[in-house]
């Protein structure tokens, strides 16, 4: 079940086109929507990131964090209520926002239409952040998060939001210290074909996806 859930993600592939060495389609997707609905995915999502992690010589915990979101285009199955259009990427659809740890694994994963604002979505994923990873005391962010966010993270949440800005001379493409890894996340969910874009009625399903 979990491999026929995997060959959707990475090929893009409808429910009902599941090959035939794999379950009845109806049992796969019966199957997805029970571990979407209980919020199994992310569970076991965490388990495997902390033995990760521990393999990686590296506490089970994080204690670090970057955050940042991507915009991706909406199918036509997308509904207009959950969808929105993003002025700075020019892409009408929704907006993924995603905390990944110091090695790019996924911490926080948020989907909204993509006219929110990254500090909008920054007061809803950061408290939960916090409540989840208790031991998690800094997160590195984009210039898209300055502003009021950095005191209220520190006042609130006792968390240190630290900016790290591209400066006025930088030409082209120039690795930014702790930004690329969040960026090499980013890139990694694009190379699966159901993420390429976003074709779900629920957002909750588009979460479950890149979990």
């Amino acid at each position: 079940m979990i491999d026929a859930v995997r060959y959707v993600v990475d090929n893009g592939i409808k429910w009902r086109s599941m090959p035939v060495d794999f379950p009845a389609w109806d049992r796969v997707y019966a199957f997805f929507r029970r571990w979407r609905d209980h919020g199994l995915v992310k569970e076991f999502h965490d388990r495997l990131c902390g033995r990760v992690r521990i393999a990686e010589g590296r506490q089970a915990e994080p204690t670090a964090g970057i955050i940042d979101s991507q915009s991706v285009k909406a199918a036509a199955s997308v509904p207009t209520a959950s969808r929105g259009y993003d002025g700075g990427k020019k892409i009408n659809g929704r907006k993924r926002h995603v905390i990944v740890d110091c090695l790019g694994l996924l911490l926080m994963v948020l989907v909204t239409a993509a006219d929110v604002t990254d500090r909008q979505a920054a007061r809803a994923l950061l408290p939960r952040l916090r409540e989840q990873f208790a031991k998690i005391s800094l997160v590195w962010a984009d210039g898209g998060y300055t502003g009021c966010l950095v005191d209220w993270a520190k006042e609130k949440l006792l968390l240190t939001l630290q900016i790290v800005k591209r400066s006025d001379d930088m030409k082209g493409f120039v690795v930014l210290p702790r930004r690329w890894v969040v960026e090499r996340s980013l890139g990694w969910l694009m190379r699966s074909r159901r993420l390429a874009r976003d074709y779900e009625t629920r957002p909750d399903s588009s979460e479950a996806f890149i979990w």
